[in-house]
């Protein structure tokens, strides 16, 4: 006797569907990584931002080291305070606004010297009222042991300033450079291996290294056509300094030029380990989005914790976008700013070496 025949059950169908797809979906690497990895990693880094506090810098000349006064600017998480005897650089630093402040102490007439810049009033202006409060403390305490209440002298010096533009623009075009060594590179190397373009390169008397600077030296070339579009509208239709005009410009661009041959060696990277194209996005962002936000690109990287900020010194992008805002806006030589190269270069032999044991021609 035949038992009957169940009803076909739609639900059960739909549930098993939806598990399979379920198990499809967190097996790839793309739905993954964007669903989930790089949200989390935006929720993080505006989140440290969004919680920190202004900070002011002042600097003070040492022979004020240790007055009672500074023990008492120290406790405040607002105020980092910086001491030098070179009085010549702390000025030039003042004008350029590395310091919102700069304080000095004449002893014989008991008298604080607060310095600001044109450049930050708004900060110069807290730095005066948190110095007067704390005077007004320390003279209330220490006025009849000194015989003298100290007294607060205001000097306002001018610079030149430093405009949104000036911080943004050398941010986009690194920017722009680690998307294009980076995704350029790996796109263009696996597509050529897939459809199997460099295998026919073998059938002729083309080396492997012309054919490897055949194609980067078409991806410089591009690169260096925008960066130049990026430096000429910046320049012309928003005021973007370039403190020694084409002189200033033709470094940037020499520095481009170097960061974006080191950044083409993580496009190395991808394009080698990656079994799919589907992959190479993924793999790609991870590498470019945490320098992207951490590198000073959108905004400074003093915005952060102060944990956080060695980590953003250690990217190459970090690096490289402060050499150019070094050589467009204080005019430093490329001597002068060889120290940054020389960590990018230390990148660039890292990521070749690791390029050249993951790259494959087939």
């Amino acid at each position: 006797m035949h038992s009957e025949q169940q009803p076909y059950s739609q639900l059960k169908a739909m549930m098993a569907i939806t598990r399979a797809a379920f198990r499809s979906i967190t097996r790839s690497p793309s739905a993954v990584v964007f669903s989930i990895a790089f949200p989390l990693i935006f929720i993080l880094v505006f989140g440290f931002i969004s919680g920190g506090r202004m900070k002011m810098k002042l600097a003070v000349t040492t022979q004020a080291a240790d007055h009672p006064l500074m023990e008492t600017l120290k406790k405040i998480p607002a105020v980092s305070i910086t001491y030098s005897t070179d009085t010549a650089h702390l000025f030039k630093e003042l004008s350029k606004a590395h310091f919102d402040g700069w304080i000095i102490y004449n002893r014989e007439n008991n008298q604080i010297q607060l310095k600001t810049t044109s450049v930050s009033p708004e900060k110069g202006a807290l730095l005066k009222m948190i110095i007067e409060n704390s005077m007004m403390r320390y003279n209330l305490s220490q006025a009849h042991l000194e015989g003298k209440e100290m007294q607060l002298v205001m000097q306002q010096v001018e610079g030149r300033a430093f405009r949104t533009i000036d911080f943004i623009l050398p941010g986009q075009l690194g920017f722009s450079l680690l998307s294009t060594g980076v995704f350029g590179t790996a796109f263009v190397f696996f597509n050529l291996r897939q459809t199997l373009v460099i295998k026919r390169f073998f059938a002729t008397p083309v080396s492997r290294p012309a054919i490897v600077m055949g194609e980067c030296l078409a991806r410089v070339a591009f690169a260096m056509i925008g960066a130049v579009f990026i430096i000429s509208v910046g320049y012309l239709f928003f005021g973007f300094t370039l403190i020694h005009g084409l002189q200033t410009a033709l470094t940037m661009l020499g520095i481009a030029l170097f960061g974006l041959m080191v950044f083409m060696g993580f496009g190395f990277i991808v394009s080698g380990i990656a079994k799919s194209e589907s992959v190479i996005p993924p793999i790609a962002n991870i590498i470019t989005l945490p320098q992207f936000l951490l590198s000073g690109t959108f905004f400074s990287i003093e915005n952060f914790p102060s944990w956080l900020q060695p980590v953003c010194k250690i990217l190459p992008l970090t690096w490289l976008n402060d050499a150019m805002r070094l050589v467009a806006f204080e005019g430093a030589s490329l001597m002068e700013v060889l120290p940054k190269l020389g960590v990018i270069a230390l990148w660039g032999v890292l990521v070749y070496a690791v390029a050249f044991r993951t790259f494959r021609w087939e």
